[in-house]
């Protein structure tokens, strides 16, 4: 049944429920997933001279209810894309000695070679807020914007206040991953990998940094407008502008970069804000998977949860892992493939604490294949990526697909006129563009229970 919607503002109700290959010799298993993973890490292109020019680096990520296996997954897939033959960085940022234990290596702020083609390194905020500190002073040396101020700051005095955690680990990751940065600029990153596996601070962490780009888009909109139409804004706008594009290097060039003027930079900082945003919605660039520990219905109601708050951050989940439990049997396993079909779906072993780990047995072996296979799968030729927004001008109609909701967490708003979706839900909000036949008030929505989905009739 279609529910009205109040003007401007809804809420609805939803209802929710919550490749094998044939065995061969391990060389040439690997030498499949290094022909796949070559696939996923870089972008498709007409020229491969200029495909080859454009690689970029992958991020991988982890979603899932705290100890449901995150370090765990992340340890285990760090080690497939290394031992694939991909120069490979796990990166983790809390004090958790966990990934040490697994890996059998001390982990410092500074990137660490625990074995061929695989680093590993800690974020830790407190040096982490240093380097942009530094940079903002040998700036200001050079600009005088601050007349000294910044010079007398001393960073090492300096502590990690609430909320800055995870603004310093975004800034870190774009260092090595160069999302929102031009193919130039990502070239000349001295800490080049291939494949970079993030285990962060928290999934919901994890969700604000994909979301953060697309996000800051308005926020820059609306400064941009203060900063041009303000008297304030006209006086200290070209200079803080100035300093942030020197500090941050936004232009390539520094002879092209004395000579920008505002209207210039903000385009460009636009430009990067929309390249990083696009960057977590390409699975060739970003590959996101949900973890669950099977014996734990908390865990498989999380990862629903962050299933749909994937989608409403503006990314793909390409896939699920599960823990192997001893609990586990043929009826169980295939209930949790049911639940969060259509996503491939694999177990990956459970590592046991005490002795150090032989990865040369425990990546090749025949029982973790589909978890590799997964993790190897072609972002180009997966079939299992649900779209998360289908129009139908016929009916003008709205599918969106939104697992792990309740009825009561999602809300519909329209500001501007009938061009574009407000919607809201898992403490994301997301716009959605409506073509122009589809355009219109919203009619009502309907949730599909069997495709979790809902569909908004437009008037």
């Amino acid at each position: 049944m279609a529910l009205p919607l109040l003007p401007n503002t809804v809420s609805f109700s939803l209802l929710t429920t919550p490749p094998k290959v044939p065995r061969s010799g391990t060389r040439t298993r690997f030498a499949r997933h290094r022909r796949f993973l070559a696939l996923a890490a870089s972008p498709e292109s007409k020229d491969d001279k200029t495909a080859s020019s454009q690689k970029s680096t992958k991020l991988v990520t982890f979603l899932g209810k705290g100890g449901s296996g995150k370090t765990t997954s992340a340890v285990f897939a760090a080690q497939h894309f290394a031992m694939a033959g991909f120069s490979t960085c796990l990166v983790i940022h809390t004090q958790d000695p966990t990934a040490e234990f697994f890996l059998n290596c001390k982990i410092g702020s500074s990137p660490t070679l625990c074995n061929s083609n695989l680093s590993a390194l800690r974020f830790e905020t407190t040096q982490m807020l240093l380097g942009p500190l530094k940079e903002l002073k040998q700036v200001d040396a050079r600009l005088n914007t601050t007349q000294g101020v910044l010079e007398g700051i001393v960073g090492e005095e300096l502590g990690v206040l609430p909320g800055m955690d995870p603004i310093f680990s975004t800034l870190a990751l774009e260092r090595l991953v160069g999302f929102f940065r031009n193919v130039a600029q990502r070239n000349h990153n001295k800490d080049k990998f291939d494949v970079i596996v993030y285990d962060g601070l928290s999934s919901d962490e994890m969700l604000r940094m994909i979301s953060a780009g697309s996000k800051a888009r308005l926020y820059l909109k609306y400064l941009r407008n203060a900063a041009e139409k303000t008297d304030i804004g006209r006086l200290a706008g070209p200079s803080v502008l100035r300093l942030v594009d020197e500090a941050m290097s936004i232009s390539s060039s520094t002879t092209h970069r004395n000579g920008k003027m505002s209207t210039e930079i903000w385009d460009i900082l636009e430009q990067m804000l929309e390249r990083g945003s696009s960057a977590f919605s390409e699975p060739q660039k970003f590959g996101c998977y949900l973890v669950i520990d099977p014996d734990n219905p908390a865990s498989v109601a999380t990862a629903l949860r962050y299933w749909g708050c994937s989608i409403q951050a503006g990314a793909q989940v390409s896939g699920a892992f599960a823990i192997a439990s001893r609990h586990v049997n043929t009826e169980s396993e295939e209930r949790l493939k049911k639940t969060f079909s259509p996503l491939p779906f694999a177990f990956i072993p459970h590592l046991p604490f005490g002795s150090p780990l032989d990865w040369n047995a425990i990546i090749p072996n025949s029982v973790n294949e589909n978890a590799r296979n997964l993790l190897s799968l072609p972002a180009s030729g997966s079939s299992s990526v649900t779209p998360s927004v289908k129009f139908d001008a016929a009916r003008k109609s709205v599918t969106l697909f939104m697992p792990g909701f309740d009825k009561s967490e999602v809300k519909l708003y329209q500001y501007r006129g009938g061009s574009e979706l407000l919607v809201e839900a898992g403490d994301q909000r997301r716009v959605i563009q409506l073509p122009s036949k589809i355009q219109g008030k919203v009619g009502g929505a309907k949730f599909n229970i069997m495709d979790r989905s809902l569909v908004i009739t437009m008037r």
